[in-house]
C-alpha cells in the first residue's frame, strides 16, 4: 500500500472550477505498474498523531512534484521566480516525511519531493537555478520535459536500483529550483555536469531516496519498483512483529489462567 502526496490547485473539469486535489496519472499509474496499491493523500490539517495515524495503514510513501516549497522554512525570503507558497501542503508532507523517517517506512521523493526532503532535514535549496548555471535548461517552460545526463554515485542505493553503468544517465527534467546545503543525515547520489544535485539518499534507513527528475515521464520503473519491493519487505516484517506480539500476549493470557 503506497502512498502518494497531491496538488491541491484550483481546477477545472466540465462546469466546474473549483479547489481541487489532485495528481497527474502517470504518478499512480507507476506504483500500480510496479506491484503496489495507490493511496492518494491530499494536503489537510496535520500533526504527528495525525500523520502516524496516516502512516499506519501504508508500507511506502511517495513525495510528488508540485509547486515552490515556502523558502520561509529554510530561512530565505522569496525569490521573484518563486511560486506562491502551498503552505498547507508543505507542512502535511513535512509531517509525513519526518513520521516515516522515525518508522523507516519506505520513501521516495520526486522533484518537489526531494526538495521537501532536503528542507525537512534542515537543508536549504537555489531559488531560482537558471541564477546559479547560467542557463533555463533544467525547465523548458511549458509542460515541456527536458533531458539531462546525470552521473550516478557508483557506490550508492541508487546506482543498484538503476543497474547504473559507468555513463551519464539521461532522465526527463522540468525544475528552476535546486537542492543547495544538504540536509543531515543525506548523500548526495546523483549530479548533472555543471554540479546540481539530481538524487540524495537517506543514510540511516532501509530505503530512503529523492531524485530531482521525473521518472513517472520517462517510462522508467525502477526506482517505482525498488519502492515496492521494500514496501513488501516492510510490510512483512512488521505482521511479523504484530504476529510474535500477538503470540506473545495469548503465552501470558495462558500462564495467567
Amino acid at each position: 500500500m503506497i502512498g502518494l502526496t497531491t496538488y491541491l490547485e484550483q481546477s477545472q473539469t466540465g462546469v466546474w472550477d473549483v479547489p481541487a486535489a489532485f495528481l497527474p496519472q502517470a504518478y499512480f499509474d507507476s506504483v500500480i505498474r510496479a506491484g503496489g496499491i495507490a493511496v492518494l493523500l491530499p494536503p489537510q490539517p496535520v500533526d504527528a498523531a495525525i500523520a502516524d495515524r496516516v502512516l499506519d495503514g501504508l508500507d511506502g510513501l511517495v513525495i510528488t512534484g508540485g509547486k515552490d516549497v515556502d523558502p520561509a522554512r529554510y530561512g530565505q525570503a522569496a525569490h521573484t521566480k518563486t511560486d506562491e507558497p502551498r503552505r498547507d501542503r508543505d507542512a502535511w508532507e513535512h509531517e509525513l516525511i519526518h513520521r516515516a523517517i522515525d518508522r523507516e517506512l519506505p520513501l521516495l521523493g520526486i522533484c518537489r519531493g526531494a526538495q521537501m526532503l532536503n528542507i525537512a532535514q534542515g537543508g536549504t535549496l537555489h531559488q531560482h537555478l537558471p541564477d546559479v548555471v547560467g542557463h533555463g535548461g533544467y525547465q523548458a517552460g511549458g509542460g515541456v520535459f527536458n533531458i539531462v545526463d546525470v552521473h550516478v554515485e557508483p557506490e550508492s542505493r541508487l546506482h543498484g536500483l538503476l543497474d547504473a553503468l559507468d555513463v551519464p544517465l539521461p532522465v526527463p527534467v522540468y525544475h528552476h529550483q535546486s537542492i543547495d546545503r544538504i540536509g543531515a543525515g543525506l548523500t548526495v547520489s546523483a549530479r548533472t555536469h555543471d554540479g546540481v544535485v539530481q538524487a540524495v539518499e537517506l543514510t540511516d534507513v532501509p530505503f530512503g531516496l529523492a531524485v530531482q527528475w521525473h521518472p513517472e515521464q520517462h517510462d522508467d520503473l525502477r526506482l517505482f519498483a525498488g519502492l515496492v519491493d521494500a514496501a513488501a519487505r516492510y510490510r512483512a516484517a512488521r505482521d511479523h512483529e504484530n504476529d510474535h506480539n500477538h503470540n506473545h500476549d495469548h503465552d501470558q493470557e495462558r500462564d495467567t489462567l
